[in-house]
């Protein structure tokens, strides 16, 4: 019988170790201020209880880590600087010139898309330069459209002249990429062409 007493007390204590940490705070019998869990120090003041001075509070309130734990520090820096798996899968699009044009003839920016995604994808894009969109070509229109090919075309038609022969010089057209959904902006994201007199 005494054999049997000494298993039972080993058996409860093992199991009382064992919950020992899942218990976070232990009501006293007689209605008073509950204890703090064992891992937590008592306030001085009798206030909230705090974390032992081998752990450090988090932040953002949530649960405390031992302040030596640099792989859970490291891991939470890397996550808040790390893109998402979405991001990483998004196709990148760039953008080239295929060269000046002689006034009176189409010119073109070439965009490029990888990896290429099925059905192809819309882009934004902005125009600046030194030529006029209607005065020295046709204004473009933006978005452009990548065929399921991985590529597209921005087709830059010129127009005639009309400042007359003594303004007879070259104007610049440049076409940068904007960011948009459904894709990532890559380099170059800007390409330029010169309209020739």
């Amino acid at each position: 019988m005494k054999n049997r007493n000494t298993q039972l007390t080993a058996v409860l204590f093992v199991i009382a170790f064992a919950l020992a940490p899942i218990v976070q705070a232990v009501p006293s019998l007689d209605g008073g201020p509950t204890r703090p869990p064992a891992n937590e120090a008592p306030s001085p003041d009798g206030g909230p209880t705090r974390p032992p001075p081998n752990e450090a509070p988090r932040p953002d309130g949530g649960p405390v880590r031992p302040a030596n734990d640099r792989f859970s520090a490291n891991s939470e820096a890397s996550s808040a600087y790390s893109t998402s798996s979405q991001d990483e899968t998004l196709p990148v699009i760039t953008i080239n010139s295929t060269g000046d044009v002689t006034r009176g003839k189409t010119g073109s920016f070439v965009l490029g898309m990888n990896p290429i995604m099925f059905g192809g994808s819309y882009v934004n894009f902005s125009v600046s330069g030194t030529a006029i969109p209607g005065v020295d070509y046709v204004p473009l229109v933006s978005p452009a459209h990548i065929g399921q090919s991985g590529y597209g075309v921005i087709l830059v038609q010129t127009l005639p002249d009309r400042r007359g022969p003594a303004s007879r010089q070259s104007y610049s057209v440049v076409v940068t990429l904007e960011p948009g959904p459904g894709y990532a902006v890559g380099e170059p994201k800007s390409a330029q062409m010169m309209i020739k007199p």
